[in-house]
């Protein structure tokens, strides 16, 4: 049983509605392949009934209108609730996509709080800015709008966050959305249409659809979505922008990575590879941040990867439920496929098994796959070059530290990077050296509170903490020739 209602509707237009057509998807426990729902799946015809109502109730409704102060009451009633809902989040996460339920219980608390800290930014946040003109009037105001309809489309690996980052923001800024689930694990987004509806957001402001790609392309394309906030793949996020491009449409991406852990000279190679095992085990490897190319001077390559594969033998892959289990399943059979044929390429090109590289033997049923430690990787052959997805790194040996950042910086990608030194303030020289999104030190990091995001083919925009706000506000200028009345103020209005 699953923790959700409604399995086989849409929430549109603030009730929940049968789909159009007949379609819907199979929802699997990725640990023994077996069927744990079937939810609904939207047709073009209910991505257009979705569109409408946000349209409706952007244009019409009075959620724009309310202040950011009225909008934050309902987030933090959101927030809260789901917030008494985390351990069924944990259940769900670890049913669809395979994180250790321990793990996943310790951190799914995050969703609800990511509201209630995303409302007191109500507070806190330039909504309104006097400015004293330049060219002409007497009062200059600066104030930021909402962009919109909003289009939030998110992946299958962890939804219940990603749901967070892009749902909290634009119901803040005023703007209407159409959330859009993976067919692989839409359950999160049940639970919070669920809440939603409880705390009774005015019709429209919020709909839900599950939907595959042709759908989504139809969500994209549509002239009415002002703005389209996308976490996936690269691939599919040059799409998106191409589409969005055609009419000028907003969108803010977060993409894939292919992020290196730089390894310097007087840093423990065991307290590294203790760290680095542990954090590719999180949600077995399924994280566009995660840590996959292991850049380590040569004359310590082939200690990093004794070390490596010492710390992924003591892995015990199996049942997320199981509280002695360190790492799960994939979330699906292709992505398992994927990755079995990266490495076989890898094989081909070069590239040495060093643990790993198959199926678990103890495992008949689920989408498993060991840990595994490549080593004589050259950084520009392909599994040095292409994300993953999976527990696979790559060793690879540098003469320096600046050969080691060259390395680094070798990749279409920019989203992490991390520095194992124990000297803090040659972690901070390097880390402006590297051009991605986050930069950790002595640790792979990943900072929502803050900002995330990426550089290059990594992603447009940030999400999370005040910086990912902005992508959902419009700036507008208003210069009058006298002092309104309602100026209540010297610095707002």
């Amino acid at each position: 049983m699953v923790p959700y209602s409604h399995n086989d509707q849409l929430f549109i237009g603030g009730a929940w509605v049968g789909p159009q057509g007949e379609r819907g998807f199979e929802v699997l426990n990725c640990a023994t392949e077996e069927r744990l729902v079937r939810v609904a799946g939207a047709g073009e015809d209910d991505v257009r009934r979705a569109v409408a109502a946000a349209h409706e109730a952007f244009h019409d409704g009075v959620w724009p209108r309310l202040t950011p102060e009225d909008r934050a009451a309902y987030l933090t009633a959101i927030g809260r609730k789901l917030l008494d809902r985390s351990e069924e989040l944990a259940d769900i996460w670890s049913l669809e996509s395979g994180i250790v339920r321990g793990l996943a219980g310790t951190i799914t608390p995050a969703v609800g709080q990511f509201f209630l800290d995303t409302a007191l930014l109500a507070k806190s946040f330039p909504f309104e800015e006097l400015h004293q003109p330049g060219a002409g009037g007497e009062y200059g105001l600066l104030v930021r709008e909402p962009v919109g309809v909003v289009a939030a489309i998110i992946p299958w690996n962890a939804p219940a966050l990603l749901m967070a980052y892009k749902v909290a923001p634009a119901l803040l800024a005023g703007c209407t959305v159409i959330l859009k689930a993976s067919p692989e694990a839409p359950g999160s987004c049940y639970i919070l249409a669920e809440v939603i509806e409880e705390v009774g957001l005015p019709a429209g402001v919020f709909n839900f659809i599950t939907a595959d790609r042709s759908e989504s392309e139809a969500l994209v394309r549509d002239p009415v979505v002002d703005k389209v906030s996308f976490t996936g793949s690269t691939a599919a996020g040059r799409r998106i922008a191409a589409l969005m491009g055609e009419r000028i449409g907003r969108y803010s991406l977060e993409l894939g990575g292919k992020s290196a852990a730089l390894i310097l000279d007087d840093y423990d190679i065991e307290t590294a590879a203790t760290d680095l095992a542990g954090s590719s085990a999180f949600l077995t490897g399924q994280a566009c941040s995660s840590l996959t190319r292991i850049i380590v001077r040569e004359d310590r390559r082939d200690a990093m990867v004794e070390a490596l594969a010492a710390q992924f033998a003591k892995i015990a892959i199996g049942d997320p439920f199981d509280a002695g289990t360190g790492m799960g399943p994939l979330a699906m059979a292709r992505q398992r496929d994927r990755i079995e044929q990266l490495l076989a390429q890898a094989r081909e090109q070069g590239a040495v098994v060093a643990c790993g590289g198959g199926r678990p033997a103890h495992l008949n049923r689920g989408f498993f796959i060991e840990p595994t430690v490549l080593t004589n990787v050259d950084n520009a052959s392909m599994i040095a070059q292409t994300e993953i997805f999976g527990p696979v790194l790559c060793v690879i040996a540098a003469r320096d530290d600046d050969h080691a950042i060259a390395l680094a910086e070798d990749t279409i990608y920019g989203l992490n990077n991390s520095i194992y030194t124990n000297d803090v303030d040659k972690a901070l020289r390097y880390s402006r050296k590297l051009r991605s999104g986050t930069v950790g030190h002595n640790a792979c990091r990943t900072d929502f509170t803050i900002a995330a995001g990426g550089f290059k083919q990594s992603g447009i925009g940030r999400e999370g903490g005040r910086e990912g706000l902005y992508p959902f506000l419009e700036t507008k200028t208003i210069i009058l020739n006298g002092i309104p009345a309602r100026a209540a103020s010297a610095d707002t209005l």
